[in-house]
């Protein structure tokens, strides 16, 4: 290299020898002018969508304006003397909604703690009776010497001096006109049958429908005796198919018993009864017994007062009453039979929700007449079980024996269940299977009992309202306010021996 040859750096180079930035190439330049065109391009993109969103919230206040305005022309237009001339348009006024009650009731529920535990309980001034648990499932207490011999002898001749009456028909009637109001067709009423829904009807089946509907107690020989007259089971089985039950009218069953005739001995309950009502005014007897039940249950007097009058039974010597439940479940189509009216629905089915059974033996009955509890304290329930190897347990006239739990008929002793579970807050729960009872038969002698049912519907809007409606009728003044606060009750008077 000469002297007289300048290297790059010499070219960068000053008169003063201070060195001078490069120049940047024309391509560097260039990509500094895309970069500025890229932002320009993202500022208006960011602007348009800002201007759409002003325009949106200023167009959305409009409609909030517009919106509000109408309707206070509308109700200007409605009110007393609004405008339209002085045209005043009629008030349109809407059904008030059913008022809903606060759910701050509790209902007291005794404890069994154990078969055989012994309580002590104040019924009356001046006397200490004693409380036996008999089975826990259901909940089921014996207390002798509930009643004394002359508040027996004063029941049983009230329920004469007003008479009793047959407590069941023969032949109940009726059937075909509610299977036609419910509009079931052939295959539905077979598979509500159909238990096990195998798809035949087993003779279990049948006879647990019958009975239920036409207050027949069949066995397996008269069903089968049916079966032959009625030539339903084609293939001779035993068996009910679909096709065998489609050619079967509802009323076929009760057709053929009416024509053969039926006996006392063959119907579900065969006894006489009477009610008697425990108001004011009614027999001192028939006041205090209800007072009693009132003290032993613990319960509110409202629900004792507003629930059904004394029942008493008289079984002359082959009475029975075949095993049964006292209480229905309580579905949404099913209403109770002492709410119904209050609850100002159309329902196709009720039932009487009875809480709680008060039984009373009024005699000591001299052969038979025993309370049987088939499967009292059983581990599990299965009601297809009920029947089986030609053992039918609900049958009281032929296997009372074979019941898990009998309780003998003594003069002034009673019994008392719940018919019903809790629902774990207090009030009313699933209905207790366990609670399956009959009357066995009278052997020997005549037997006298009364029934005392506490009614309270397993839906607390119900009830209340049931109460509120009936607090709103002509009272004296003197008469006690209806009222669901369980605070108003008897004090505690159950202390354990």
């Amino acid at each position: 290299m000469t002297d007289d040859q300048e290297t790059p750096e010499a070219e960068g180079a000053t008169a003063s020898g201070r060195a001078t930035l490069p120049l940047r190439p024309p391509c560097e330049r260039l990509s500094c002018h895309k970069s500025s065109v890229c932002s320009r391009s993202y500022f208006v993109v960011v602007m348009v969508f800002f201007h759409v969103y002003i325009i949106n919230v200023i167009a959305l206040l409009f409609y909030v304006h517009y919106s509000s305005g109408q309707e206070d022309a509308s109700r200007s237009r409605d009110a007393p003397g609004g405008g339209g001339g002085g045209h005043q348009r009629p008030e349109t006024r809407r059904a008030p909604p059913k008022p809903e009650f606060l759910r701050d009731a509790s209902l007291t529920r005794i404890e069994g703690i154990r078969v055989g535990h012994v309580q002590k309980v104040s019924l009356v001034p001046g006397k200490v009776h004693e409380m036996r648990t008999l089975s826990l499932k259901p909940l089921l207490f014996e207390i002798p010497g509930f009643l004394s011999e002359d508040e027996c002898r004063v029941v049983m001749q009230l329920a004469q001096l007003k008479g009793l009456m047959e407590s069941q028909l023969m032949v109940q009637e009726g059937q075909e006109e509610l299977a036609k109001e419910l509009n079931l067709s052939p295959e539905e009423i077979f598979n509500l049958l159909d238990i096990n829904q195998d798809g035949q009807l087993q003779l279990h089946e049948i006879l647990t429908h019958s009975r239920v509907r036409d207050g027949i107690w069949l066995t397996p020989e008269n069903l089968k005796e049916i079966y032959a007259g009625l030539k339903a089971d084609k293939d001779n089985n035993g068996l009910l198919s679909l096709e065998e039950f489609r050619l079967l009218s509802n009323d076929a069953f009760q057709r053929f018993l009416l024509k053969r005739g039926v006996k006392r001995s063959q119907l579900v309950r065969n006894s006489r009864h009477t009610w008697l009502y425990q108001g004011k005014g009614a027999h001192q007897v028939l006041q205090d017994l209800k007072e009693r039940v009132t003290r032993l249950t613990r319960l509110p007097p409202t629900l004792v007062d507003l629930s059904e009058p004394l029942q008493v039974v008289r079984y002359e010597e082959g009475g029975h009453y075949h095993a049964h439940h006292d209480s229905g479940p309580v579905y949404p189509e099913t209403a109770c039979t002492h709410t119904r009216l209050a609850a100002n629905t159309s329902t196709p089915f009720e039932t009487s929700c009875r809480y709680i059974t008060v039984l009373f033996y009024l005699n000591s009955v001299d052969g038979g007449g025993e309370t049987a509890f088939p499967v009292a304290d059983n581990r599990t329930y299965d009601e297809v079980s009920l029947i089986q190897n030609e053992v039918d347990l609900l049958d009281t006239r032929r296997n009372c024996d074979k019941s898990n739990l009998r309780v003998k008929p003594t003069k002034g002793t009673a019994v008392f269940w719940y018919n019903y579970l809790s629902d774990g807050r207090g009030w009313v729960g699933e209905q207790d299977e366990y609670a399956l009872h009959g009357g066995c038969v009278v052997t020997r002698g005549t037997k006298w009992v009364a029934n005392k049912w506490i009614n309270i519907d397993p839906d607390y809007q119900r009830q209340a309202r049931y109460q509120q409606l009936v607090s709103q009728q002509p009272e004296e003044e003197d008469d006690e306010g209806l009222t669901l606060n369980t605070e108003v009750q008897s004090p505690s008077i159950h202390q354990d021996l």
